[in-house]
């Protein structure tokens, strides 16, 4: 009487041990395809502090280049100390040719931020990928002085061209 409850244990527990593997080999077919990859799915996007509004932005592996343009909301005239880029990577992302900083940006402005010479495919970045490059800005109201400087951080993911 006990061998039949211990054969069908062990039936039952061989069942669902090969069910669990069957799954997990669709996993891994479905990983290795690149179907599973949330990337791919996630939407391109810039978030920045509501200091700033990102308009429009852009990742190029042909031309390594990043621009992103902004509008100040600060609500007063500011002078920009520095912008500096980075990602995620063990490779710092950084580029050869950086935009002058702005002086008055006035208020409701609309700025072009171009830098060219990047190290986008060392940084693993490559065209038809999602990419994310991270940016800091350093800034301080002209008013106030540079004694009152500001720091905002952002980050733009987005398809690398």
């Amino acid at each position: 009487m006990l061998d039949k409850k211990s054969q069908a244990a062990l039936e039952f527990l061989t069942t669902y041990g090969w069910a669990f593997l069957v799954i997990l080999i669709m996993i891994g077919t479905l990983a290795y395809f690149g179907i599973l990859s949330p990337g791919k799915i996630l939407p391109n996007r810039c978030n920045m502090g509501p200091e700033f509004e990102c308009l429009d932005f852009q990742i190029s592996a042909t031309d390594n280049t990043f621009k992103v343009k902004l509008k100040n909301n600060v609500g007063d005239p500011i002078t920009v100390q520095s912008i500096t880029l980075d990602s995620e990577t063990s490779t710092k992302y950084s580029c050869s040719t950086v935009p002058s900083n702005p002086t008055a940006w006035k208020t409701g402005e609309i700025l072009d931020f171009t830098w060219s010479g990047c190290n986008t495919a060392a940084t693993g970045m490559v065209a038809g990928e999602k990419g994310k490059v991270l940016f800091k800005m350093k800034y301080y109201s002209v008013s106030s002085g540079s004694s009152y400087a500001r720091e905002v951080n952002g980050e733009v993911f987005s398809g690398v061209i």
